[in-house]
């Protein structure tokens, strides 16, 4: 999620979460299915009140449930999809609750009440808000648990709740007595929730802060863990859409009798499709009878009432706009710009990218009795029921999503339009229209996820820099020319100001306070785009630190040095991040093999700060990356192992920005690009050595999910540059 949307969102958000009728509360926590006691989950349990005034999100009825075991399932109210949050949320509230952690399970959330955002009130997994937004609101989840187990406790052995304490997942009392958690939690769930709590010094804390193997690692690496697109019930058929080629073209004419003849095809079904289009859905036993059906349908497009966009057509477009004036973000005196002793011009391009999740898109429906479920790894389940709602005819209230644990996204699956759980809900009405009756799951290929996705806009920078000896910034005079991402979305209204949407601009100026002028042109085209992991920083922090870069180079100082004089004393969390990158690659100090140079970049967004310290070299004309070392500043660190993992992942998702070919380009229309042959990622063979350093801290944690992908970019570039004397101005990287 964008920076302005974030703080826009968080000034909303004490007004934003409703509160939810008790009732919701125990039908929800009873229709869980798992035994043991989970708080408010059985009938016989309606004496146990809430305190007034608690939220939702603030309750442990939906969160929590404890087995006769003893055995701990912590609810998460985000989408697991790599990130690590099915084990980060499960340790901050196992902290307070006192858990035995070998005890401790984690399960899916829905789009119930209870597991919208605390903060925001919207149900949303992105802009690495899971644990910083979380992290007190599990705190006080667990605190409450372990609060009730307590005084369940006090009542048994008819003592004072003060002589009691907790320890992994037992309560221990005077003269030895000792329950544990799974014998005190039927009793414990009948007494009202507490509305305070009193919560742990950090300092003793024996969960957060150590690293920890995720509770999903086994099934995961073992091929047991079960995603979206695994999902199978009773008498399901699968559903493949032929999309058509250009996007929101409409179908001319259908000819599906062969088709229609191959063993397993159920039905043939025209149906809307996103952005005003038309597609034909096929429904079969399986995925592969409904792919080989498909590939034998013929079809005739309608393209003449849709703008074809065209690659080379939209850059000479785009040049052209970044000549003229427009909206500004910042609009600093440009004078000194003429007077400048040294200046210096650049144009940058960025092309379109695709999110391409090892995971396809997919969503599965049953209807049944003027109902829904919907099972879907989704970011924002609060959206995608309302949007699946308005697709079958129904309320809300009548539609039930089933988080599903998702294979990546990136951004891809908090979609404004929800245009496949959208897609899926018409064909599931088309077939009941048609006489089926049997869930539908749909399955996005690999190649309709790269050819008919939303994509990260492709952006033209233009810059012109006036500086002096010292490499002070006289005067910077910037224009960027992208699509809006939130421009008639749900978002646009309030992220788009002055014809300027937010997210085009984030990442640009600071943290370097330069004098700027930042103009900024949304030229609209009919090519779906989107947040992609990162979001503005994705072009930003390219744009800014290879330029500073380039500054320190004319002027013949080090790339560091020149940076740290440029934070002064403002901006302490990111120095801290670039020394402990700069000592631990023994930057300046160790020698490099021949040929290698090192590469520097430090980039703050969504409220962590990363810098990267490279070293690279020129193989055979290609840009090579042989070792990165990344110094982290997100305060405190929950489990350092996800740290280290998502820094880790976000490089190397970084690096696959710079490989040859990997962009998304468009030609009449039509996306050129099918599968991972023609749109590249890293892959073993490229992966350089990594290692991750934290700086120590104990203030509220912030996001890591996507701060680690900006700086990686700009640092191989710097030393690419270094290596061979010329900038690179432009991503993927052409041969040196």
């Amino acid at each position: 999620m964008p920076r302005a949307l974030q703080h826009l969102l968080a000034r909303q958000s004490t007004a934003a979460a409703s509160a939810m009728p008790r009732r919701s509360f125990l039908k929800l926590a009873g229709a869980s299915g798992l035994g043991g006691f989970a708080l408010g989950a059985f009938p016989h349990l309606a004496s146990a009140q809430p305190a007034t005034g608690l939220k939702p999100t603030q309750q442990p009825s939906a969160f929590v449930q404890i087995a006769p075991t003893g055995e701990v399932t912590v609810t998460i109210n985000r989408l697991e999809f790599g990130q690590g949050v099915q084990t980060g949320l499960p340790m901050v509230l196992a902290e307070e609750l006192d858990a035995d952690w070998a005890l401790v399970r984690s399960r899916n959330g829905s789009s119930d009440a209870a597991y919208a955002d605390p903060l925001f009130g919207i149900h949303m997994t992105g802009g690495s808000h899971s644990i910083k937004n979380s992290f007190t609101q599990y705190r006080e989840l667990g605190a409450r648990t372990r609060a009730m187990l307590l005084s369940a406790a006090a009542a048994r052995w008819q003592v004072d709740v003060a002589s009691l304490r907790t320890q992994a997942g037992t309560v221990l009392g005077p003269a030895g007595r000792r329950a544990g958690y799974g014998e005190l939690a039927e009793a414990a769930m009948a007494l009202p929730v507490p509305e305070q709590v009193t919560l742990k010094n950090p300092r003793d804390f024996r969960i957060i802060g150590q690293p920890t193997t995720r509770l999903d690692a086994r099934a995961k690496s073992s091929g047991r863990q079960d995603f979206g697109i695994d999902m199978r019930l009773p008498g399901q058929l699968t559903a493949v859409v032929a999309h058509p080629p250009v996007f929101g073209a409409r179908l001319a004419a259908v000819d599906d009798s062969a088709a229609r003849a191959i063993a397993g095809v159920r039905a043939v079904l025209r149906v809307p499709v996103d952005r005003g289009g038309e597609g034909v859905a096929v429904l079969a036993d399986g995925y592969w009878p409904a792919k080989q059906a498909r590939d034998a349908l013929q079809l005739q497009w309608d393209t003449s009432r849709v703008e074809k966009a065209d690659s080379t057509r939209l850059l000479a477009q785009y040049r052209a706009l970044a000549g003229q004036s427009g909206p500004r973000a910042f609009d600093a005196d440009m004078a000194p710009l003429v007077a400048a002793p040294h200046r210096l011009q650049a144009e940058f391009v960025f092309p379109y990218l695709a999110h391409a999740p090892m995971e396809p898109l997919n969503c599965t429906v049953r209807l049944s009795d003027g109902r829904a479920e919907l099972w879907v790894g989704t970011q924002c389940p609060g959206l995608d029921a309302a949007a699946a709602a308005g697709a079958l005819g129904l309320k809300p209230e009548q539609v039930t999503m089933h988080v599903q644990t998702a294979g990546g996204g990136f951004g891809r699956r908090f979609v404004g339009t929800s245009d496949y759980v959208v897609e899926a809900c018409a064909i599931a009405r088309a077939a009941r229209a048609a006489g089926i009756t049997a869930p539908v799951r749909l399955l996005w290929s690999r190649q309709d996820d790269i050819q008919g996705a939303y994509y990260r806009p492709l952006h033209l920078h233009r810059a012109h820099i006036g500086f002096d000896a010292q490499g002070r910034v006289l005067a910077w005079d910037h224009t960027i020319v992208g699509q809006s991402i939130t421009t008639g979305t749900v978002f646009g209204a309030f992220q788009v100001k002055n014809g300027i949407d937010a997210t085009a601009a984030e990442g640009m100026r600071d943290p370097y306070g330069v004098p700027m002028r930042l103009t900024v042109h949304h030229p609209q085209v009919n090519v779906p785009v989107l947040w992609w992991r990162s979001v503005g920083s994705t072009h930003t922090a390219f744009v800014m630190e290879t330029l500073l870069d380039e500054i320190a180079r004319a002027t013949q100082q080090d790339p560091v040095a020149y940076r740290m004089r440029l934070f002064g004393d403002r901006h302490p969390r990111h120095r801290a991040a670039l020394q402990l990158a700069v000592d631990r690659s023994g930057y300046g100090k160790a020698r490099l093999a021949e040929g290698r140079a090192w590469g520097v970049a430090v980039h703050e967004s969504f409220d962590s700060v990363v810098a990267y310290v490279v070293e690279a070299s020129v193989r055979d004309g290609r840009p090579v990356l042989h070792r990165v070392t990344a110094g982290v500043h997100c305060n405190l660190v929950v489990n350092p192992r996800s740290v280290e993992a998502q820094v880790q992942g976000a490089a190397v998702m970084g690096l696959g920005m710079c490989l040859p070919g990997a962009a998304i380009t468009l030609k009449d229309g039509v996306v050129e690009q099918r599968n991972f042959g023609d749109y590249p990622v890293p892959r073993i063979t490229d992966m350089p050595e990594i290692s991750v350093h934290t700086v120590p801290s104990a203030e509220p944690p912030t996001g890591m999910g996507e701060p680690g992908l900006p700086p990686l970019a700009p640092a191989f570039a710097n030393a690419i540059a270094r290596v061979t004397g010329k900038p690179l101005r432009a991503l993927p990287f052409e041969s040196a």
